[in-house]
Parts: structure tokens; sequence; C-alpha cells
């Protein structure tokens, strides 16, 4: 007889007991009492039939309190021309969350978005989409989504009945601010027509910001291309045009700045063409196994506190004006060492990255990107990536700020510090000392908690809107359904506590969608080419020249020396990654997503 294998603890420890959760696993029926009198008067409770229906539009419609008429079924006689029952149909829209945006094109069936699919008219992702993109569809249905808006009575939430008397509460604790400073804290936002609507929002405030935060930063690669070439962003990558790349941890082809991107253009210098049988080598230093690491032809480990190290030996191995640092691991150095003469040898088609936030880290990498010629060829500043736009430092001095009593009000976002902060309990202590705090969200999730007030957004499947990923390339949002709940645009909301009129301008703009077609209509000339623009989903510019920049050779020098003077790590070290799956956390719920098995396990 063979061995008997044990699933989990139960089995081993109460054996009768598994067997019946075994045998009731996947019940035949739901649990629904006294249906006779229709679903809505059932004894079984709300929660509990959400709970058995889990994620569709049935329970979107129940969660939203929509009565559900009792109605005969006719043959559709006088049936709208363009609508033919079972047929889907295709609108070109955005996904965007956490400052990231693809163009995608929606599937949509009897009036339904079922299914996310990439847009092929885009250049840069040609059609590729994430797995959080392609799950985003059941976020749509997501029975804890907020219903309608709320306000926080003593320690429980209320339903506002109308947006009316939310504009009322909201616009008479403002003016009761008495020239306090009011803060905008977001995400990273790259839609321009938002952009405008917050620079005239905040303009009627003086001394009040905007203050965009990221949960995964990239704020040391932004603050080091200030250092090394004058300009706070992100050029746009190459893989494509790359024989020789190296990745210093950065996870690229899963979850590092714009995944899918890079995916298609690294595929590109993957495969071998039998004309000309030739294909891009990858080396890759990391401390845990990534996605991109597996692909690698060739793969080194270190421990975490080595990367800075690391970065400082290749680039003195390249040529760089700085001494390589001791690293004990004599197989690493030799990989260095080798890893080294490759970039040089391949005469300006090679590329390095790093997924470090260090400062020094990413000055270094920038160093060596223009030892080899990277700059105008792999790497082009012609045109730079919009994906994240955070700085700690702007988050710190916000959270002291709040703390102090300085900040009069705060509007989140598209953010959760409470929960992905590094301070998150700073971070709340300091959220219950200003006086308004109101969150624009779809769930309720940590920092929704602690707020006054809870004004929950569309979901972008419902919405109109815009965002510029790269710079030069917009690609559009529109509306694949009706709303399913009481929520409403978070522009809308800025644009009615703004100016009486709506607009610094003088002109009034009831709502984000009228501003937005007005916007995008006025921008390129007529409403004929606004509508061929959102029938294609984006609008790219010409290709331009690469560009190489200007780097600022002093830069490094300083960062070496910050390298070299670096804390050293102990005996136990920790990496934190985000997973390929779940990314930030932000569709945890997300049942898809959840399911998903991880490339690398």
């Amino acid at each position: 007889m063979g061995k008997k294998i044990w699933q989990k603890f139960g089995e081993l420890t109460n054996e009768e007991a598994a067997k019946r959760l075994a045998e009731d696993e996947f019940k035949e029926q739901l649990p629904f009492e006294d249906i006779d009198g229709g679903v809505l008067d059932a004894a079984t409770p709300r929660r509990d039939f959400l709970k058995y229906l889990g994620f569709s539009t049935a329970a979107a419609a129940v969660a939203a309190s929509c009565k559900i008429p009792s109605r005969r079924i006719v043959p559709f006689a006088n049936k709208p021309p363009d609508v033919f029952p079972g047929v889907a149909k295709y609108y070109a829209t955005t996904y965007v969350q956490d400052g990231d945006a693809l163009p995608v094109v929606a599937k949509v069936r009897d009036g339904r978005p079922i299914k996310i699919e990439g847009n092929d008219l885009c250049s840069f992702t040609k059609g590729g989409t994430s797995p959080r993109a392609q799950a985003s569809v059941l976020d749509l249905y997501d029975m804890y989504r907020l219903p309608h808006p709320k306000r926080k009575v003593a320690d429980k939430f209320e339903e506002i009945p109308t947006f009316d008397q939310v504009d009322k509460m909201v616009g008479d604790a403002l003016a009761g601010l008495n020239g306090a400073p009011l803060v905008l804290l977001t995400s990273t936002i790259t839609s321009p027509t938002t952009k405008q609507i917050i620079t005239e929002f905040l303009s009627k405030y003086p001394g009040s910001k905007h203050v965009q935060y990221d949960a995964v930063s990239y704020s040391g690669m932004l603050q080091a291309n200030e250092a090394s070439f004058g300009n706070r962003a992100i050029p746009s990558y190459h893989f494509e045009n790359a024989k020789v790349i190296v990745s210093l941890g950065a996870d690229f082809l899963g979850t590092w700045l714009s995944p899918v991107e890079f995916a298609r253009g690294y595929s590109a210098g993957r495969k071998i063409d039998e004309k000309n049988p030739q294909m891009s080598k990858h080396y890759q230093f990391e401390s845990f196994l990534s996605m991109t690491g597996a692909c690698a032809d060739e793969r080194f480990t270190h421990r975490p506190s080595e990367a800075a190290a690391v970065a400082l030996a290749l680039y003195a191995a390249v040529g760089g004006n700085a001494s390589a640092p001791q690293i004990a691991d004599a197989n690493l150095m030799q990989a260095i060492t080798k890893v080294g003469n490759d970039l040089k040898s391949a005469n300006g088609a090679a590329l390095v990255v790093s997924r470090s936030n260090d400062v020094n880290v990413q000055i270094i990498v920038n160093a060596i990107n223009s030892q080899i010629g990277a700059y105008g060829k792999t790497i082009d500043w012609s045109t730079t990536l919009n994906y994240r736009q955070g700085i700690d430092k702007d988050m710190v001095d916000l959270v002291a700020a709040m703390q102090n009593g300085q900040v009069g009000a705060v509007l989140i976002y598209g953010a959760n510090p409470a929960y992905d902060y590094f301070d998150a309990e700073r971070f709340k202590a300091a959220l219950k000392r200003v006086r308004l705090s109101v969150s624009f969200t779809e769930k309720l999730d940590e920092t929704a908690e602690l707020c006054q007030y809870l004004l929950p957004n569309h979901h972008y499947l419902e919405s109109w809107g815009d965002a510029e990923p790269r710079s030069g390339y917009t690609s559009f949002i529109q509306p694949t359904i009706y709303p399913l709940f009481k929520t409403r645009y978070f522009q809308t909301s800025l644009l009615k506590w703004s100016l009486p009129t709506g607009q610094a301008d003088g002109n009034a703009t009831p709502d984000y969608e009228t501003y937005f077609k007005n916007y995008w209509t006025e921008k390129l000339g007529n409403a004929n080419a606004f509508d061929a623009a959102l029938q294609n989903g984006v609008i790219e510019s010409p290709i331009t020249t690469a560009s190489g920049g200007t780097f600022n050779a002093g830069s490094a020098a300083a960062a070496a020396s910050g390298i070299a003077t670096g804390k050293k790590g102990g005996k136990d070290e920790l990496v934190l990654y985000q997973k390929v799956s779940l990314g930030t956390g932000r569709q945890a719920g997300n049942p898809w997503l959840q399911e998903l098995p991880d490339p690398i396990s």
C-alpha cells in the first residue's frame, strides 16, 4: 500500500471533519430560504446573498439597491438598429491605477463589460496588457465598492442622500479653514485634464499644494536624473535596441516601471532572425529570484546590502572614475568584470537598469550608461515616462506639517498611505490633527476609514478621462457602462468646490465630462477629430530623433563617495518585492488575481 499524503493539518488531526468539508466544498444549491416572495424579499440576509453571488452584475445591482422589476419575456420586436443580443461591441479605453496607464479595448456584451484586451494601435505596448488590467473588469462588479457618499458621525459612517448636500457640507468646511493650507494627496496623476483642474482648484486656496505619493517609490531615480541631467523625470528605455542588457535587481518583465512596454522591446531582441542570427545578451544581478532573472542568460546573486557595491564595481569595470569596492565573493567580482567588458564592447547598444530607490545608486547607474554610450541609443530623453512622479521627501514633509497642525484639510485620491506608507502609524496620528479629511475612494480602505467624508469615484470602465503615460502619447478613457452606484468623478468635486463659476477663466463647467469634452474638442480642432481619437483610443506624436541629454559627470563622484561610506548589512537581511499579480495590493480582493499562479514560486 502506498504512502498516505496529507494536504493540510486538518486531514491529519481530524480526518472525519476534513472529509465532511471536502464533500461540501461545491454545494449544488445555494441556501436561499423563503424565496417565493422574490429575491429582494427573501429571508436570507442581503450580505449572505451577495456572498454567494460573488462578483456579478446581479450582485452589483442588488448592492446598489437597484429595483429589479418583474417583466414578461417578449420578442425584441422594435430592436434598436445597432443592438444585436449576444453580439459584442468593443470600446477603446485606458486602464489606470497607481500611475499605471495601459491603452486597452473593453469587450461589451448586452451592455456589460466582460473582457479586457490590449489596444493594438498603441505603438509602445503593441496590444499588450498586464494581469491587473485583465482582472480589472471584475473590480467593476465588486460588491465591496462604496455605493454612495458617506460622512462619519461618531465612529460610524452614514449615507449622505445627495451630492448637493455633500457639496454644501464640504464647502462650508473649506470656508471654515480661515486660510489654513489645503493639501491634495494623490497617487501619480498622468491625466492632462485632471492636472489642469487641480491647478485651477488649488489657486483658490493660497499656500495649498498637490503632493503625489507612490506606494512603490521611484523617488531615487527621479532625483538622480535631476542631479545627472537637470530633469526630474524618467527617460524612455529601448530594450529592442540593446545587444547587452544588465539589470541590477530590476524586474522589468514583471513589475518594474512599465513591464508591458519593456516586455515587448525585450522580446524583439530575443528572437533570432535567420538572415541575421543574433540575440541580445541578458545579465541579471539580484538578491531574489524574479521573473526577469529567470529569463536571464546569466544570473548572479548577492546580498541585498551589496547592491550599491555591485553598481559601483560595475562602474569601475566599464572605465568609470571610481575605485572598485571590496566584495568578498570572488565569483561575483569575476562576473562583474566579465559583464563590464561586454558592456564596453557593445559600442552603445547596451543598457543598464536598477530597481534601487537609493539616489546614489541611480546616479552611478546613470554614469554607467553614459560611460558605455547608451544615451541617445537605448535611452531616450526626448520622450519621458510619466508613470511615477512622487518624491519621498514631499510625503515626509506633509506628515510633519499635519502633525504640527499646519494643514487645514487633506483631500485624498488614489492613495492609501495608512496601509502602504513606511511610517503608517505616524501618518494615521497626523491625519487626526487635520480639521477636514475627504477620501475619493472606490472602496473603504485603511485610509478612507480614517477620513470624515467618503466620496466614491467612478470605476474607469464607467468614466470619461485621459492619460499621458509618455510625453506626447495620450490615451483616452470612455465609459462602457452607466455607473452602477451613486458615484461621482473626483474631478467634478474639485470643479464644484472651485470658483463659483467652476473654472478660473469664468466659464461655467458643471461636471468633468463636459470639461473633458470641451478641452479635447478645442485642442484637436473639432468634434469629428475628438470622435476619431475616442474611436482609436490613442493619439501619438510623430517619432522624433532620440536625445541623449547632457550628463553631469560631477554628480557621479559624490555618489561614489556616498556609497563607499554607506551602512553595511547584518547577519540577516530582508528583500521586499512586488508580486506580479497583486502589485501594491490595490486589487487584493480580486479573485482572478488571488488565483493567478505566481510565475516564480
